[in-house]
C-alpha cells in the first residue's frame, strides 16, 4: 500500500488518471494545487504525487514545469495519459432550469469554448481552481451549471445533461507521478528522459547550442519549452524531454555535452513511456 498525493479536489481528470494505475489498497489524497501535491512528496506525507503536465490542445502546464524545474528535486517514475471528455452538469432539480452561471477550469472553458458560445451564449463563464471545484460549487448551491469530468457528477451527486462537450474528440491530457529521488527505473526499450538545462544568460545561439548537442548524437527530442527562472530578465531555462532512457548511450552523450555547455542541469528521471488509452 503506497500513500498518493494527487491535484484535487475528488472528481478531477488526474483523480481519474491516478485511478488507472492504482490498486485499492493505496490511499489517494487530493490537494489543492500542483504545488501541495508535489510538497506533500517533499515532507514525506506522499510516496508519490500525479500531477498533469500537458495537454494536446492546450498544451503546458506551466505551473508543474516549474515546480519541477526550481523546487526541491524530485524525480519522475512514471507517466500515464486520458483522453479528456467533458460534461455540464447541473443539480438534480435544475436538470431543465435555466443556466446563466457557468464554472469550470480556464483550460476546460477554452476547450468547449464551441460548445458554451453555441448554447449558453449570454452564460457568465466563472474560472475555478479545477474542473472538480466547479462540480463541488455547483453542489453548495454557487452557481447554476458546470463543466468538468463526468466523474465529479458521480462524486458529488449532480446530474449530466450534456457529454463530449469538448470542441477536440482527441484531446489527451499526459500525467507524470513524482517521487523522492532514488533508484532509477530499468530501461524498457520505450522511455522517455526529462531533464532541465540551465543557461548562464540568455545569449545568441543558446538554444541551437541545446539542441545541436541531441541532434549529433542522434536523440529525438519530443518536448521542449523554454520558462524564465524568475531571478532577472534574460534568465531562461529549458525543459525538455527526449526519446530514452538516460543510461542509454547516446541519451548519455547528450546529457553530458549539454553540462559543457549550460550552466547546470537537472535530470528529472527515466521512466515508460505511456500509451495513449
Amino acid at each position: 500500500m503506497s500513500t498518493y498525493a494527487y491535484l484535487g479536489p475528488s472528481g478531477t481528470f488526474t483523480e481519474a488518471a491516478l485511478i488507472g494505475i492504482t490498486t485499492e489498497d493505496d490511499h489517494l489524497v487530493p490537494y489543492a494545487n500542483v504545488t501541495a501535491a508535489l510538497d506533500s512528496v517533499r515532507s514525506g506525507s506522499a510516496e508519490f504525487a500525479l500531477v498533469p503536465i500537458e495537454n494536446s490542445v492546450e498544451g503546458v502546464v506551466a505551473r508543474t514545469l516549474d515546480e519541477l524545474a526550481t523546487g526541491q528535486a524530485l524525480e519522475i517514475v512514471a507517466e500515464t495519459t486520458i483522453p479528456v471528455s467533458f460534461a455540464l452538469m447541473v443539480l438534480p432539480e435544475n436538470a431543465t432550469g435555466k443556466i446563466t452561471r457557468i464554472a469550470t477550469h480556464p483550460h476546460a472553458e477554452s476547450q468547449c469554448r464551441q460548445f458554451i458560445a453555441r448554447e449558453y451564449p449570454g452564460a457568465e463563464v466563472i474560472t475555478t481552481p479545477s474542473t472538480a471545484a466547479a462540480a463541488e460549487g455547483l453542489k453548495e448551491g454557487n452557481w447554476d451549471g458546470a463543466i468538468a469530468a463526468k466523474i465529479a457528477a458521480d462524486k458529488y451527486g449532480l446530474s449530466v445533461i450534456a457529454e463530449n462537450i469538448g470542441d477536440n474528440d482527441a484531446a489527451v491530457t499526459r500525467f507524470v507521478l513524482a517521487r523522492m529521488p532514488g533508484q532509477v527505473p530499468a530501461p524498457t526499450g520505450n522511455d522517455r528522459t526529462s531533464l532541465v538545462a540551465y543557461i548562464d544568460i540568455d545569449h545568441a545561439g543558446a538554444l541551437l547550442e541545446i539542441l545541436t548537442e541531441f541532434a549529433k548524437n542522434n536523440v529525438n527530442l519530443t518536448f521542449i519549452q523554454s520558462r524564465p527562472t524568475g531571478r532577472e530578465l534574460g534568465h531562461y531555462h529549458f525543459i525538455i524531454d527526449v526519446e530514452g532512457h538516460q543510461s542509454d548511450a547516446a541519451v548519455a552523450l547528450a546529457i553530458e555535452g549539454l553540462r559543457s555547455i549550460c550552466e547546470d542541469i537537472r535530470v528529472l528521471g527515466s521512466y515508460p513511456r505511456a500509451t495513449n488509452r
